[in-house]
């Protein structure tokens, strides 16, 4: 296919090979983002029932316990805000923050600061640096693309197991349409995919997994379904202006712009800045970029002039990059040989699939497991 943009965003062909474009030349993920705006963003006086339907569900489930409810904490702008309107509605939340070792130290300052002024209660997970370091490794030997998984999968498990063990029922979720629905799927990978992770850290790894949260699906199903334990993307039910909520979270909590999506950590801002566009070919920030012209919150003439400034810029790059070599004990031929390597499909490896697509002779019992299920959730 030739070159082509869409001629409402900054999305082209080289993002996505596949891209569709309607009759004015604009792409088929404007469309993915506006049946996704219509069926789960909620504004008005709907977007405000459902919100306070849910904060006097969570007050109601977590009465005469410690926390009513459980949210991870980066020091970004999602979860920072997240933070804010919990605490604006009498919330009483668990912060569970994941230390994997990359912190900046603005976002430890962040968090801390903002944790601080709101009285809310911090768990950090702290895995072994050496074990986390040995499956990072893994995952730039695999020449995969969603290395983000090693530390996605760790937040997202520790938040269920946290919710398990406190009886808390409602996890506050910091995924939103408005900003971050856009994103091209051979960008990334299932974040709660235990089968796979394990897989390409069984092909590179050389320690064993000892403190990391791994998180079988079939322990997330029960505590869903039995336990009942809900998540809610609640920045779907309110105004979510990217803008304006800096501008709340700054005079608010005196929250620190780090001056790019994500860019709180290290590890991603380098993977993000560096890995991903040098490796891969992706720049991140189309899609993010993408996401906020759909949303009506920049136009697409502000887009191409941000995509003008360098994606990582020079001082900061050989900063991290020496830091990074260094972080992982690898030479700077060892790192050239793995940014060498072609890419590969996470699909190389194994990956979770359903029990009957791994064993088809248990298909006809389908019926039946379902129906068990549906009959745990009533008697919980």
């Amino acid at each position: 296919m030739p070159y082509r943009q869409c001629s409402l965003s900054v999305l082209d062909t080289y993002d996505d090979p596949t891209l569709r474009f309607d009759e004015n030349g604009v792409c088929h993920y404007y469309q993915d983002y506006k049946r996704a705006e219509a069926e789960g963003v909620f504004t008005g006086e709907e977007g405000e029932h459902r919100f306070n339907a849910v904060v006097a569900q969570i007050k109601a489930d977590g009465a005469g316990r410690s926390y009513d409810c459980i949210m991870g904490v980066s020091g970004g702008v999602d979860s920072t805000y997240i933070a804010y309107l919990a605490h604006q509605h009498g919330l009483r939340p668990l912060a569970v923050h994941f230390d994997n070792g990359w912190n900046s130290e603005l976002a430890v300052q962040n968090i801390q600061n903002i944790l601080d002024k709101l009285s809310i209660d911090l768990h950090t997970l702290v895995v072994d640096w050496e074990e986390f370091r040995d499956l990072q490794l893994a995952y730039l030997k695999s020449s995969v693309v969603d290395i983000e998984v090693a530390s996605d999968h760790a937040i997202f498990a520790t938040l269920y197991r946290l919710a398990s063990k406190h009886g808390i029922k409602h996890i506050l979720n910091g995924n939103n349409i408005v900003t971050e629905h856009v994103l091209p799927k051979h960008w990334i990978f299932p974040k709660g995919d235990h089968v796979n992770l394990l897989a390409i850290h069984k092909a590179y790894g050389t320690l064993l997994l000892k403190t990391y949260p791994l998180f079988d699906y079939r322990v997330k199903k029960y505590i869903q379904k039995v336990q009942r334990v809900q998540s809610h993307t609640i920045l779907n039910m309110v105004p979510y202006h990217k803008a304006t909520v800096k501008k709340v979270i700054q005079k608010e909590l005196g929250w620190t712009d780090y001056g790019g999506k994500h860019y709180e950590s290290i590890w991603t801002r380098f993977y993000q800045g560096h890995i991903l566009p040098t490796k891969f070919g992706i720049d991140k920030r189309k899609a993010h970029l993408a996401n906020l012209i759909f949303s009506g919150q920049i136009s697409k003439e502000a887009a191409l002039e941000e995509l003008k400034e360098p994606i990582y810029p020079q001082e900061i790059f050989a900063q991290d990059y020496e830091f990074v070599l260094k972080k992982l004990n690898l030479t700077e031929s060892e790192w050239q040989e793995m940014m060498r390597n072609p890419p590969r499909s996470h699909y190389d490896f194994e990956y979770e699939r359903p029990l009957y697509d791994r064993k088809p002779w248990l298909k006809p019992l389908r019926p039946l497991a379902r129906f068990a299920e549906k009959l745990l959730s009533r008697k919980a």
